[in-house]
């Protein structure tokens, strides 16, 4: 009892230091600073932002977990992150401040036509809806065996709380709030961690001088996997997937794009990109580093018979009566900076694009009427999230969320392909079949992925189903190559 009361004290006064930096931000806020920001934001700050922004609550405790089934061979997509980064700041950010966009979709649109357009947007709601609901259910479910249960709080109340309190620091400022709560995310995130290694190292009896040989020694530390290319872990999959995804999940995805092309211009906006990225790898690092040692830790102190993997191991260490209070009250503070913030930059993404997308609200209605709007899908994407959170508890299906995760990876490949299909070909292709195109690639690419080792030797198709996917959608666009018009 005396943890969950802790753990609720700790939750409580992050969210009122939340409330109170959307009040300071969003107090004067309208619909250009809840969309865009106004342009006017530091790119210093939103690199800061950016390096939060990119990191979940499943991230948080899974990476460290992880890696002794992995190793560190996540950083070798980390790496295509940074090159795929660089990518995105040359080639798409130029292009999207040019067009002025406020959604990153509206280049469909004029690319090629309406159909080609609502088929982008519906695609990222989809994915951001379930992938933000499924990575904000796995922290609900820890935060309920942690606080909610030992209060007796059912599951469905902790998440209409949690939602309601999301909804409250983020319906007023939009984006130009989430830079500064996310900027708070990425301090709480790298204060959580480095605490957390400091202590543990501690607790081993490691001087500083003594850490990299130990994490080194590991075997959960090999980083590099050249020796197989049918293996998911192989270097040259990994990192070439890295690339594409970054594209996929940061420059074509609205939710990361939109505090992006919050800053002045265009110059800015390509350091922050660029400057996030690289800081990313060495944040990633720590992750990875603390995963070791995480291992390192049970392996000395916790016995056999108690000993846990994966995701829980974070947990059950940092609640350890070895240490301090302190180390929870940090993890927590971790956990909930990573999972909450995330959900508010869902929610503010999920609420531009409908708004602007799918109603195009903002052809059909003056500046006031379009405040009203804008606050009511607001106030409906939270409640859908809190349906859909609470359906994935009520199936407690593991492979109902593996299922989902998928998904998310698909919905992105027809994006992706599209975008990349505009910017290389000049021709146009019949709009009102490109829905066609984009449902039909996903499921080539599960016949795929579903008998690549029967049909390929042994390959298994991992990461790179993402590129796979978008060239695909890219095939099927030619083949909707219109002969008569081009693009001016």
């Amino acid at each position: 009892m005396n943890t969950a009361w802790i753990v609720l004290a700790t939750i409580a006064g992050y969210f009122a230091l939340l409330l109170l930096i959307s009040w300071v931000t969003g107090r004067r806020a309208d619909n250009a600073a809840f969309f865009t920001g106004n342009r006017r934001s530091s790119w210093f700050l939103v690199t800061v932002a950016m390096i939060g922004a990119s990191i979940s609550g499943v991230t948080f405790i899974s990476v460290p977990g992880a890696v002794l089934a992995g190793g560190y061979s996540y950083m070798q997509m980390v790496l295509g992150f940074f090159v795929g980064s660089v990518l995105v700041a040359l080639v798409l950010i130029p292009m999207f401040y040019r067009m002025n966009l406020v959604s990153i979709y509206g280049y469909l649109e004029e690319r090629f036509g309406l159909a080609a357009y609502r088929t982008g947007a519906w695609f990222f709601f989809v994915s951001k809806m379930l992938g933000a609901s499924v990575r904000f259910f796995v922290v609900c479910v820890v935060l309920q065996a942690l606080v909610f249960d030992p209060l007796q709080v059912p599951f469905t109340v902790n998440v209409v709380l949690t939602v309601a309190l999301i909804w409250l620091y983020s319906f007023r400022g939009g984006v130009k709030s989430l830079i500064w709560t996310d900027s708070l995310k990425t301090l709480c995130l790298v204060l959580s961690v480095g605490c957390c290694i400091v202590f543990i190292a501690r607790s081993l009896g490691l001087e500083a001088s003594e850490l990299p040989a130990a994490v080194a020694g590991h075997p959960t530390s090999r980083m590099f996997f050249f020796d197989n290319p049918d293996d998911g872990r192989y270097f040259w999959k990994q990192f070439v997937a890295g690339i594409f995804m970054v594209i996929a999940t940061t420059g074509l995805d609205q939710d990361l794009m939109q505090r992006t092309l919050s800053c002045r211009n265009f110059r800015e906006s390509q350091k922050n990109m660029i400057l996030s990225a690289f800081i990313q790898i060495f944040v990633i690092g720590l992750f990875l580093v603390l995963g070791t040692l995480l291992y390192l830790y049970a392996d000395a102190r916790i016995p056999q018979a108690e000993q846990v993997t994966g995701d829980a191991l974070f947990g059950l260490v940092a609640w350890s009566a070895d240490f301090p209070l302190f180390v929870g009250i940090v993890f927590i503070i971790g956990l909930i900076a990573a999972a909450y913030s995330a959900a508010g930059s869902a929610l503010t993404a999920l609420t531009t694009s409908f708004t602007l997308d799918i109603l195009r609200a903002h052809e059909k209605q003056a500046d006031r009427d379009l405040a009203l709007t804008r606050k009511l899908v607001h106030a409906v994407m939270s409640l859908l999230m809190v349906i859909v959170i609470v359906i994935f508890y009520e199936l407690n299906n593991d492979s109902a969320i593996n299922a989902v995760y998928s998904l998310a990876a698909y919905t992105y490949g027809p994006i992706l392909g599209m975008f990349i299909f505009g910017l290389a070909c000049r021709k146009r292709v019949r709009d009102r079949w490109v829905p066609l195109v984009a449902v039909l690639s996903p499921l080539v690419c599960y016949v795929l992925q579903s008998h690549s080792e029967a049909w390929f030797g042994g390959y298994q198709i991992s990461f790179e189903l993402l590129l796979i996917n978008a060239l695909v959608t890219v095939c099927g666009l030619c083949l909707l190559i219109r002969k008569d018009k081009k693009t001016g």
